[in-house]
């Protein structure tokens, strides 16, 4: 084994809600972690994304080995097989066993950076509760197979598509205050945590339909009346859960869960202008409060989608394995255009942030994704309202209004996301990131145009390691010329301070040591941003990178 997967933390891939009939989710292997999407036209990383399973198999920096057979679940408890080899009774008997050969065959080289699919559909009853008592089992197991081999258990990662974040939160509930030592951080893709907008199945209704009776526990927990979702701040911190949220509401398969998200926004808002989903699980209902959140543009399943993109795997990734934490504030706001004296403007703001060489977004906001921060109507942003994003979540979904479209945290919070600074290409070029910022205006009267562009320019952030680390925001991409690259050195001699400079030296913050400003102005906006580099400093020694 090698030191980056010796340093791994077993990873558990934890799938979405299966329908009435399970026939065909309990044929699956992989229960859809296998399934990939190709992008004809492109090449190398950006043509071929094999699936979630087989890419961290692949994966130089984060190599993951297949544990996924060395687990059994069934409807029935099992008894022990007669040759229990290392094991003993209690880990082969029962609902969720571990296989003894298989077990010794595939673990020889311990649990570390070994992967593993939960198959909960397996199990018997139907309800989130016997699903979230299975994943403790199976955490239970992993936990004791790692003491016999003298490993030091450091918890396990958690990736888990729509349903499955539920059936994660049923699993620290579960696990109880040992959660937050067993459970290291979670990924939840798309997963409705505070339900569907237009979910009203009554009990009587589930009870008369053929089949759709023995799923009528897992169709309850999506009620949008439900507030199960606090119990995240009792059974974990919710800091370490990562939310991901999809907004391709267009190319969801299942055409009649997007209109009922747009009759579920007139309900709340008052409007059918806005769908705001990724086809099934709307924005305000895909976050916690509390926990870090980021936007993709991508719909809930199918081909290209939430758990079938690049996107799933590489944002996990970062989270799991991220030397540091990167902040995105709004500093200063200035629109100098727009406010037409016949109509009644709002102003929209978004930023999608691309790292250099790949086709995926860490973080997109768009009019087409219905994402972007606001309506504002002061020309500094400034009157988001006085209720945050957490309390918004806190809320239940059917609570009337939805005003999770303000800013992401405190000081104008735009964005959080995890990088490694160890990444860093050999070229010298430092890590660099494309920044897209946007402003719009709409007019709500309907008097002028919808959705005037006011600003949309884009930026490249060049961050080298170091300490302090080196920061320059630059307007094209000369400084990064194949074969002649500008050094640290150069860029320092060459950078400017002001916005309209080609290169600019971002300023550190007095009194924040980990924080920089740089400005961006153009001919409809002009403002200052901030960015704050936090290590993590978790202590964890691995020898892996994450390609930027």
């Amino acid at each position: 084994m090698t030191p980056a997967a010796r340093s791994l933390r077993p990873l558990i891939l934890i799938r979405g809600f299966g329908g009435t009939d399970l026939s065909d989710d309990q044929a699956s292997p992989y229960q859809g972690f296998n399934e990939g999407t190709a992008y004809p036209g492109r090449k190398g990383d950006n043509y071929i994304y094999e699936g979630f399973v087989l890419r961290a198999l692949k994966s130089p920096s984060h190599p993951y080995r297949d544990a996924t057979n060395v687990a059994g679940y069934y409807a029935r408890a099992q008894v022990s097989p007669p040759d229990l080899g290392d094991l003993d009774a209690i880990s082969t008997s029962g609902t969720v066993v571990l296989d003894p050969a298989v077990e010794r065959r595939v673990l020889a080289g311990g649990t570390a950076g070994t992967i593993w699919v939960y198959r909960y559909y397996d199990l018997s009853p139907r309800t989130l509760e016997v699903y979230g008592a299975g994943l403790k089992r199976l955490v239970d197991l992993i936990e004791a197979s790692a003491a016999r081999r003298g490993e030091d258990f450091r918890g396990v990662d958690i990736v888990a598509h729509s349903m499955g974040g539920l059936v994660a939160r049923e699993g620290v509930i579960a696990m109880g205050e040992e959660a937050r030592d067993r459970v290291h951080r979670i990924v939840t893709l798309g997963t409705p945590h505070r339900g569907i907008a237009f979910q009203q199945a009554p009990d009587w209704l589930l009870k008369a339909l053929p089949k759709v009776k023995d799923a009528g526990h897992e169709l309850e927990a999506f009620d949008p009346d439900s507030v199960r979702f606090r119990e995240w701040r009792t059974a974990f911190d919710p800091s370490r859960v990562l939310t991901v949220v999809g907004t391709d509401f267009r190319s969801y398969n299942v055409g009649i869960a997007s209109a009922l998200n747009r009759v579920a926004s007139l309900l709340d808002e008052g409007t059918l202008a806005y769908n705001r989903s990724d086809g099934l699980v709307k924005h305000a209902s895909a976050q916690l409060p509390g926990s870090p959140r980021t936007f993709v543009h991508k719909c809930h399943g199918g081909r290209d989608s939430l758990v079938t993109s690049r996107e799933a795997y590489e944002i996990a990734m970062r989270f799991l394995h991220g030397s540091h934490r990167v902040s995105l504030l709004l500093d200063r706001a200035n629109i100098k255009r727009g406010k037409d004296w016949f109509g009644r403007s709002e102003f929209f703001f978004g930023v999608s942030i691309r790292p250099r060489n790949v086709d995926f977004d860490l973080f997109h906001q768009s009019v087409e994704a219905q994402n972007c921060y606001g309506p504002f109507r002061k020309v500094d942003l400034s009157d988001g309202g006085d209720e945050t994003l957490e309390d918004a979540l806190f809320e239940p979904l059917a609570a009337f209004g939805d005003g999770t479209n303000t800013w992401a945290g405190d000081g104008r919070l735009i964005w959080e996301g995890w990088i490694d600074t160890r990444a860093a290409p050999a070229d010298g070029t430092g890590m660099v990131f494309r920044l897209d910022v946007y402003v719009s205006e709409r007019d709500s009267y309907g008097l002028g145009f919808s959705d005037n562009v006011v600003f949309h320019k884009q930026y490249l952030v060049q961050v080298f390691p170091g300490s302090p680390p080196g920061i320059f925001v630059h307007t094209g991409e000369r400084h990064f010329a194949s074969g002649s690259p500008s050094s640290l050195d150069q860029l320092r001699e060459e950078a400017g301070v002001e916005a309209d400079c080609e290169v600019q030296r971002a300023q550190p913050v007095e009194g924040e040591d980990d924080a920089w400003t740089f400005e961006v102005a153009g001919t409809g906006f002009d403002g200052r941003f901030r960015i704050r580099i936090e290590s993590e400093d978790s202590g964890d020694e691995y020898d892996a990178v994450i390609p930027a």
